[in-house]
């Protein structure tokens, strides 16, 4: 078995180790997601983590890890009759991004069940999880139906299996941990709202600190077993600490002084629902604890407020998660007075709990880039003849549903149709591997001629496997929306640009609730380029768009050339995954020879694949070419107008013609 790295021996990331042990400390708490870039011992810092919890009493031969001082009297392995248990590590278990949903919630065999009525149940990951750690690395690219499943069990404590009326259910109580790149993605806020707590990782800029990570590291990679002997004795320590504080939680007081600086923080931050509160309130309890204190602090709520709200105060996916500590410690002052267990932090606001034993809070991470202000001076490209700097975008709205026809079978999502493993039943067919979704009326169908010739004698159905049909089911695919966008000289005349981001903002945010991979192709001056690959990161579309400067030659076949390549790399990598091309422009072509023929030329590739695609004509003025229509028609696609685009437009068309049919 490979020897953990030590979680003593992590460097830094004091944030991250404070609110992995508050979790240990305290599981109520609900979890920890850790957010940063690569790199940055996450992965690292949670794995270590189990090593650290105290063994767990177990009942001999259970599956399901029931406590024998108090098993779980509805665990499939039961009824367990009293007696002594026995002891094992807590476990921590790894759900791989892959996973299917058998594999997390574990598999009842419908064979048995309907021709046996037998109960034969395989347990999942969430019962080997019971007790000890689930960690997810990379949760904001797991599937939202294995998302769904996973924090409804972390919520209620259990978890439930149930295929054609046959059901069974046990208990999954366990530390869920998950770990994310935001390069990659961002979780929904309401999924956010359910892990207790969040922390920004970043990787240090001190040279120093740098120096002795890369030496720890080294060492433990020449010598796992005696680097982590020789922390051994801080482990212990550390063990021995989360045990006290364990023992102690249940003696800690939650005054009423600060239960108010709990509610008045929630209050100005203005935070969804009461879970927030909730949850600040068991941090600062734990806190309490792991300093070895009976009473909640000022200083507890404070740090619980910087590990608890950061992530519930998102208001929109391009939101980035932080806190304003100036305002909250405004708030804990004003609040301050309500009781003698609320003295002031006499630290000062920078520490965030500094009279705890370590490890405190450590720095906040990242910087935030300034938006760039509309107006002239930007820094020139060489191919930018007349550059102007970029301009904010206009206010974001909500659009019109753009998908793909046809039927596909991508990744989950909810833009266009495709044959998913949830949605509504349209067929049945015969199971490829492991039974998942069981189609009764197809399996008695298949069944029922064969009764007299299988010897039926009973009121039971004589199922076999050849018998059995797999539910076909059709829902909602997510699809790469890739934005082709004309930054060129023709976008900037009569201050169109401001309007045209605002487009795609709105186009983003709409890609971001359809859980889509998104890609930014951008052309202006003699060239394009990808101004951001494919990814599922929204937000980083959004900050490349902020920054998107206008000018030059508009050069719609080189856009368009480019958006094909990309394509075409992005095909080879995630095939299942439908485009839909959504270009961005007044159908405007300058430069070269011919260049309206070239982008024609251009359009016709994008056709002779079948890409879907939608052209936002940005043509505005008295006169109106009517090129963007045009370029519609060669790439195969649809053009649809700035006004067009928001959802409101059809709505208020139908109410103006029924406004004026009630007039006549």
């Amino acid at each position: 078995m490979t020897t953990p790295f030590p979680f003593t021996a992590v460097v830094g990331q004091d944030d991250l180790r404070l609110a992995l042990l508050l979790n240990a400390v305290s599981p109520a708490v609900g979890g920890v997601l850790v957010r940063g870039e690569k790199g940055t011992a996450k992965s690292t810092a949670v794995r270590a983590l189990s090593s650290l919890l105290p063994q767990v009493p177990v009942v001999p031969g259970c599956r399901f890890s029931c406590d024998p001082a108090s098993p779980d009297p509805a665990c499939p392995d039961g009824p367990h009759e009293p007696g002594p248990g026995t002891e094992r590590p807590a476990r921590m278990v790894e759900l791989p991004v892959g996973a299917s949903e058998d594999r997390l919630v574990g598999a009842l065999d419908i064979e048995r069940a309907l021709a046996e009525g037998v109960k034969a149940f395989e347990p999942g990951l969430l019962a080997d999880a019971h007790r000890g750690i689930l960690y997810v690395d990379e949760v904001n690219l797991l599937h939202d139906h294995l998302v769904d499943l996973l924090l409804d069990a972390a919520a209620m404590g259990a978890s439930y299996v149930e295929r054609e009326g046959v059901s069974v259910r046990h208990a999954a109580r366990f530390l869920l941990v998950g770990t994310m790149n935001p390069e990659e993605g961002e979780l929904r806020p309401q999924l956010l709202d359910r892990f207790g707590l969040t922390v920004e990782v970043a990787a240090s800029r001190e040279p120093d600190q740098r120096v002795e990570v890369v030496r720890r590291r080294l060492a433990y990679d020449d010598d796992p077993a005696g680097f982590a002997a020789r922390w051994a004795e801080e482990e212990a320590a550390v063990r021995q600490r989360i045990v006290a504080a364990r023992e102690l939680l249940p003696q800690v007081r939650l005054g009423d002084g600060a239960l108010r600086q709990i509610a008045a923080t929630c209050a100005a931050f203005e935070v969804d629902g009461m879970r927030a509160d909730i949850v600040m309130a068991r941090t600062a309890t734990a806190l309490a604890a792991w300093a070895g204190r009976t009473d909640v602090l000022a200083e507890d709520v404070r740090q619980a407020a910087l590990l608890a709200l950061p992530h519930r105060r998102r208001r929109n996916p391009f939101d980035a998660p932080g806190l304003d500590e100036d305002k909250l410690d405004q708030t804990l002052e004003e609040f301050s007075g309500d009781s003698p267990d609320d003295d002031p932090d006499p630290d000062g606001p920078g520490g965030g709990g500094g009279g705890q034993p370590s490890p405190d809070a450590g720095p906040e991470g990242g910087d935030t880039a300034a938006r760039p202000e509309a107006g002239e001076g930007g820094e020139p490209q060489p191919s930018g003849a007349g550059e102007q700097s970029a301009v904010r975008a206009a206010e974001p709205f909500r659009t019109k549903v753009l998908s793909v026809p046809g039927i596909g079978e991508g990744a989950a999502g909810r833009r266009s149709r495709a044959r998913t493993a949830h949605g509504r039943t349209t067929g049945a067919r015969r199971p490829q591997g492991a039974l998942t979704k069981l189609h009764l009326a197809a399996t008695v169908q298949a069944a029922a001629p064969h009764q007299r010739a299988r010897g039926r004698s009973g009121r039971g159905l004589v199922v076999r496997r050849d018998d059995l049909r797999q539910a076909v089911r059709e829902g909602r695919e997510g699809n790469l929306v890739l934005f082709v966008v004309d930054a060129s000289g023709s976008m900037a005349a009569r201050q169109r640009m401001s309007a045209v981001k605002g487009a795609v903002l709105s186009l983003l945010l709409d890609a971001y609730q359809r859980r889509d991979k998104v890609g930014l192709v951008t052309f202006r001056g003699s060239a394009a380029e990808v101004a951001l690959p494919p990814t599922s990161s929204v937000d980083a579309a959004a900050a490349r768009l902020e920054s998107l400067p206008t000018g030059g030659r508009t050069p719609l076949a080189a856009g368009l050339l480019k958006a094909h390549e990309v394509l075409r790399v992005e095909r080879l990598r995630d095939a299942g995954r439908r485009p839909l091309v959504v270009v961005v422009t007044d159908g405007r072509a300058t430069g070269g020879p011919e260049p309206l023929l070239l982008a024609s030329k251009a359009a016709g590739l994008f056709a002779a694949d079948g890409v879907a695609s939608v052209v936002v004509d940005c043509e505005s003025g008295p006169v109106r070419l009517g090129l963007a229509g045009k370029l519609a028609g060669e790439l195969g696609g649809t053009a649809v107008t700035l006004d067009e685009l928001r959802a409101d437009s059809i709505a208020g068309l139908v109410k103006n013609v029924t406004s004026s049919r009630r007039a006549a």
